[in-house]
C-alpha cells in the first residue's frame, strides 16, 4: 500500500507555508511528514543582526525577532494561513558567527570554534494575520575538538560548496561530526529547527493528526 506524501490533519486546518530559504528546514519538515509550502522571505538577516545588537539585545533575543520578522513578512501575503520562521545564532564567549561568505571566511571560523564549547540558539516561529502567535527556542552546546590547520582544510576540500550554508560551516548530519567531541541538546535544533515543540504545535492546531 502507497504511504502519502505527507500526514494530514482536520480538513478545515489552515495551510501551511514556511518562510526560509533553506533547503535543511524544508526536507526536515517533509521528511516528518508536514505537508507545506515554501516561501523565501525578503529579511536582511545581516542589517538586523547588527541595529539589534548594537541597542544591547541578546542572541536569543535576536533569533526570535528574526524568525519573527521571516514568518510575519510571509504571513502578511497569506494572512488565514499558518507561516513558520526560524533563525539559528551562534555564540562563542559572546562573539556572533554569521553564515560563512566563501571559503576563506569558513576556515576564518573553524580555527576560531576549534578547541572551544559555542552555543548555537535556535528559534521557531509562527504567524498568522501578519502576527506572531507561537514561539519556542532552544539551545545547544557544542564543543568541537582543537582542528589541525591541515585537517580543517581537508575538511574544506570535501565540503565544497556546503561549508558556506550553515553558520559554523558544519553540518552534524555529515561530515561535520568529525568536528566535535560532545554536543548537549536537541539534534533537531543544530540541524536548524527546534522540531518536536514544532509538531507539537501543528497537532494542537489541527494540521497534523493527533
Amino acid at each position: 500500500m502507497s504511504m502519502p506524501e505527507h500526514l494530514v490533519g482536520r480538513a478545515d486546518a489552515p495551510a501551511l507555508v514556511l518562510a526560509s530559504s533553506s533547503p535543511f528546514r524544508a526536507k526536515m519538515l517533509t521528511a516528518a511528514g508536514v505537508g507545506l509550502t515554501v516561501e523565501v522571505p525578503g529579511v536582511d538577516e545581516v542589517a538586523v543582526r547588527e541595529s539589534l545588537r548594537a541597542e544591547g539585545a541578546r542572541v536569543e533575543d535576536v533569533a526570535i525577532a528574526l524568525g519573527e520578522l521571516k514568518a510575519a513578512s510571509i504571513s502578511q501575503k497569506h494572512p488565514q494561513a499558518l507561516v513558520i520562521g526560524s533563525d539559528q545564532m551562534l555564540d562563542c564567549n559572546g562573539v556572533w558567527f554569521e553564515k560563512p561568505a566563501d571559503r576563506d571566511h569558513a576556515r576564518a571560523s573553524l580555527i576560531a570554534l576549534a578547541g572551544r564549547e559555542h552555543r548555537l540558539v535556535t528559534s521557531v516561529v509562527v504567524a498568522r494575520g501578519g502576527s506572531r502567535i507561537w514561539h519556542a527556542m532552544d539551545t545547544v552546546r557544542m564543543s568541537m575538538r582543537p582542528l589541525s590547520e591541515a585537517f580543517i582544510d581537508q575538511y574544506l576540500d570535501v565540503m565544497g560548496d556546503e561549508a558556506t550554508s550553515s553558520v559554523g560551516a558544519y553540518q552534524l548530519e555529515g561530515l561535520g561530526a568529525q568536528l566535535f567531541t560532545a554536543v548537549e541538546g536537541d539534534y533537531f535544533t543544530v540541524l536548524g529547527l527546534p522540531l518536536l515543540p514544532l509538531l507539537d504545535f501543528l497537532r494542537t492546531h489541527g494540521v497534523l493528526p493527533r
